[in-house]
C-alpha cells in the first residue's frame, strides 16, 4: 500500500462508518464488519507488502451496493480504496 494516502483512506472510511446512523440490520452488519476489517489495515497499514485477504474485497463490493444510494461519498472512499488496493497490486 502508499501507506500514507491509503492509511488517510482507511481513516476516512472509520470516520465516515462512525457518523452512519440509521441503517437496516444488514447494512448494520456489513458496516461492523468492514470497520474490523479496516481497524485491521489501519493496523498493519506499516508493513510491506500488506496481504488483504479476498473477503475484504468481496464485502467492500457488497456494502458499495448496498450504500451507494444513501450513501454516495462513502462509497466513493471505497471505490478510492478498492482503486488503491488494486494500484498496489494487492
Amino acid at each position: 500500500m502508499e501507506n500514507d494516502k491509503n492509511r488517510k483512506i482507511l481513516q476516512q472510511l472509520h470516520d465516515e462508518i462512525n457518523k452512519i446512523k440509521s441503517v437496516d440490520d444488514q447494512g448494520a452488519g456489513l458496516l461492523r464488519d468492514l470497520d474490523a476489517d479496516i481497524r485491521a489495515l489501519l493496523e498493519r497499514s506499516g508493513e510491506e507488502p500488506i496481504e488483504v485477504h479476498p473477503a475484504i474485497f468481496q464485502r467492500l463490493g457488497q456494502v458499495v451496493d448496498h450504500f451507494e444510494a444513501t450513501h454516495p461519498e462513502f462509497t466513493t472512499l471505497i471505490s478510492e480504496l478498492l482503486t488503491a488496493l488494486s494500484g498496489a497490486g494487492v
